[in-house]
């Protein structure tokens, strides 16, 4: 793909070939302002300062807004779901909650949030107690490690705790403002109360069984933006491109969401400018052949009946037996970075039929040893549901310390 990409230390460090232009910020920006459209997709979060600092003609800033803070997103689709309960609590005030007036099950989260940092479900009053302290545990240990704009510890939300299959979304609207779906993702989890990120799936059933109503809820969401477009442009946003339509046109996000009792689709949160994030964006291309980064650059629509449509009966009964997943090796809470002096890849590896693609991460930066990518026969489940329940210990080489 012959793109423009912003010149930065993480674009260098990448080593593109030369069909990829590197442009220093006022070329970017330049670019920008002679194009009708402000087509962006970054695959950090951590674009979103830069954005703010340099973009603010082209009035993306404000749609991003609209869903990076998970309150205001509740606000935007609360007529959608009029039964779902929500509320705003800053950090400092949750000590003082009266938390028997707050509907349970709830989730607390982040308003501004990233990789489930500040997550948790709370069913009971005595929960929440011991929920708060680990919550401002974890506030103090990842201090400092995102800026304000991708994470924030100031504001948090309560809501209503969904019951039912998680969901995760690649999605874009496109020149028009139709809503294209590029992927759909089962988010599987050990226990009830157990929200981290460590396996995603998809397969053929997935695709069939939830594409039209995704459709049709980001149908709903961005007329729900062409409202707020209408009330607010030209009183808040005087700099924005007015001459725009308004609504969301060439924006791409993820989206993630829970199929409640009645099937219905709620989302959960929505990230803006971006795809998944860690690598888990790329199970489209291992599962459907769709490398949603061109996709949406290019304009491409996915003919989902054509790629689901197997050539012939053997082909369509293997496709029918097979899910494609994601795995995220993360380390364990209980050992201390400083003290791991290995992790066995090859033995962590070989305990999966299939391996496509191992992308090992460096986990003294990271919490997570690496991404698997793995094919695995719907008659084989067991080795899913086992990596669920692991908590990688076994496959840490720990530091022993030498007595004299």
């Amino acid at each position: 793909m012959n793109l423009p990409v912003l010149k930065n230390k993480t674009s260098e460090r990448l080593g593109f070939n030369r069909e990829v232009k590197l442009l220093e910020d006022a070329e970017f920006i330049e670019l920008l302002k002679s194009q009708k459209t402000c087509k962006i997709y970054s695959n950090s979060e951590i674009s979103l300062v830069w954005i703010a600092d340099n973009l603010g003609f082209t009035g993306i800033l404000e749609k991003i807004g609209l869903f990076k803070d998970k309150f205001r997103f509740r606000q935007l689709i609360e007529h959608i779901y009029p039964d779902f309960s929500y509320q705003g609590v800053k950090f400092e005030s949750l000590d003082e909650l009266d938390i028997g007036a707050v509907r349970k099950p709830f989730i607390i989260k982040p308003a501004v949030g990233f990789f489930s940092a500040g997550v948790y479900k709370v069913s009971t009053g005595e929960e929440w107690e011991k929920t708060l302290s680990v919550l401002k545990q974890e506030m103090e240990a990842i201090k400092g490690l995102f800026p304000a704009q991708v994470f924030s510890s100031g504001k948090f939300v309560l809501e209503d705790c969904i019951e039912g299959p998680e969901l995760a979304v690649d999605a874009y609207y496109n020149g028009e403002g139709k809503p294209v779906v590029l992927n759909i993702l089962e988010h599987l989890f050990p226990a009830e109360n157990d929200v981290e990120d460590k396996v995603y799936v998809t397969s053929k059933k997935t695709i069939e069984t939830y594409l039209e109503a995704a459709l049709k809820l980001l149908r709903q969401i961005n007329e729900a933006a062409k409202l707020w477009d209408y009330e607010v442009r030209s009183s808040e946003l005087p700099d924005a491109k007015l001459q725009e339509p308004p609504g969301l046109r060439d924006f791409p996000l993820h989206i993630e969401l829970r199929v409640d009792k009645n099937n219905r689709l709620v989302p959960i949160e929505v990230n803006p400018i971006r795809f998944a994030g860690w690598c888990t964006a790329d199970i489209a291309y291992y599962a459907y052949g769709i490398n949603v980064h061109r996709y949406f650059l290019e304009g491409m629509e996915p003919d989902w009946k054509e790629i689901l449509k197997g050539k012939n009966e053997v082909q369509e009964s293997e496709k029918d037996n097979i899910t494609y997943c994601l795995l995220i090796a993360k380390k364990p809470d209980e050992i201390e970075t400083e003290d791991i002096e290995a992790f066995d890849y090859e033995s962590f590896v070989s305990h999966f039929e299939k391996p496509l693609e191992l992308r090992k991460l460096d986990y003294r930066q990271y919490p997570v040893f690496a991404f698997l990518f793995t094919e695995t026969r719907n008659s084989n489940p067991g080795e899913i549901e086992r990596y669920l329940r692991t908590d990688l210990k076994e496959y840490v080489r720990v530091k022993t310390s030498n007595c004299s």
